[in-house]
């Protein structure tokens, strides 16, 4: 693996935007990485406005569309100085795109180009802006690269120091373990956590995370296995809980082992990790 040498940032008009691309320059500065951030305008979506976010004089439908494009038009412009100030800091090679449209059609087109997209989990806050509600998982399902999401609170001084790998032996942890590569050879302590282990010919092996362990070894990455069961407690509180025990700076997990819709239903580790994650989490599908 060379490691990663064109990331895509995905910007907006929300408070976490700055922690998000703050991250995303200290990847690529890591890895003397091109930088690209993509802001994405929505379409107008008046009727979901209430008439009082509007001036009183804004009383066409037209009048209000002109408002929201304003408004719309500001928040590119100052995402646009926070990423050329923040990138000029750090003195990597950069590129500004603008777009309208889908938000999640169109930065998956972006993505599909680059070696890793960064991307914002969504924030629940009723008053909360953001970039897309489902954004993180679209992409995560549909680009077919890995996916860095930044969680909405906190702040995140270093990524990929202490990292903790959540290991099911699934083809989507073995994607996300191998896409995440570059990442982990850098990184000073690696712990491959098996959770609730199959100790049968299919499964885990005699020892849980040790046979991953000891192929990442060989890619010069110093790993150690360990291994919890406790099946009465959601696989995502026992991933964040651990990261918190380890001082982990980054997760690295499959997403979406079984299909999205019966996550939705039942209840799943990728869409509970969207949902609480606390520590920047690189998914792979």
């Amino acid at each position: 693996m060379t490691g990663f040498k064109d990331l895509l940032v995905i910007l907006d008009n929300s408070t976490a935007c700055a922690t998000r691309l703050d991250v995303a320059v200290h990847v690529a500065s890591r890895f003397g990485a091109h930088l690209t951030g993509l802001f994405v305008t929505p379409s107008p979506n008046i009727p979901a406005l209430a008439g009082s976010e509007f001036p009183a004089h804004a009383r066409t439908v037209a009048e209000r569309m002109e408002v929201q494009r304003q408004a719309w038009r500001e928040a590119v412009l100052a995402a646009q100085q926070l990423f050329r100030s923040r990138t000029d800091r750090a003195g990597i090679t950069t590129e500004w795109r603008e777009r309208a449209g889908d938000v999640a059609e169109i930065a998956s087109l972006h993505a599909r180009y680059g070696d890793l997209v960064i991307v914002g989990q969504m924030d629940p806050a009723p008053s909360a802006v953001h970039s897309g509600r489902a954004l993180p998982e679209r992409l995560l399902l549909g680009v077919g690269r890995p996916v860095l999401v930044v969680p909405y609170a906190g702040v995140f001084t270093t990524v990929g120091e202490r990292v903790l790998v959540a290991w099911n032996a699934s083809r989507e942890a073995t994607r996300a373990v191998n896409d995440a590569l570059p990442i982990l050879q850098r990184a000073s302590h690696v712990t491959v956590l098996a959770i609730n282990p199959r100790g049968d010919v299919s499964g885990d092996g005699d020892v849980p995370g040790a046979d991953l362990a000891l192929h990442l070894s060989r890619h010069g990455v110093k790993a150690e296995a360990a291994w919890i069961k406790a099946e009465d407690i959601e696989v995502a509180v026992m991933l964040l809980s651990r990261a918190c025990d380890l001082q982990a700076d980054l997760i690295v997990m499959g997403g979406y082992g079984h299909s999205r819709v019966r996550e939705i239903v039942l209840g799943g580790a990728t869409r509970e990790m969207l949902r609480t994650m606390t520590v920047p989490t690189l998914m792979s599908h």
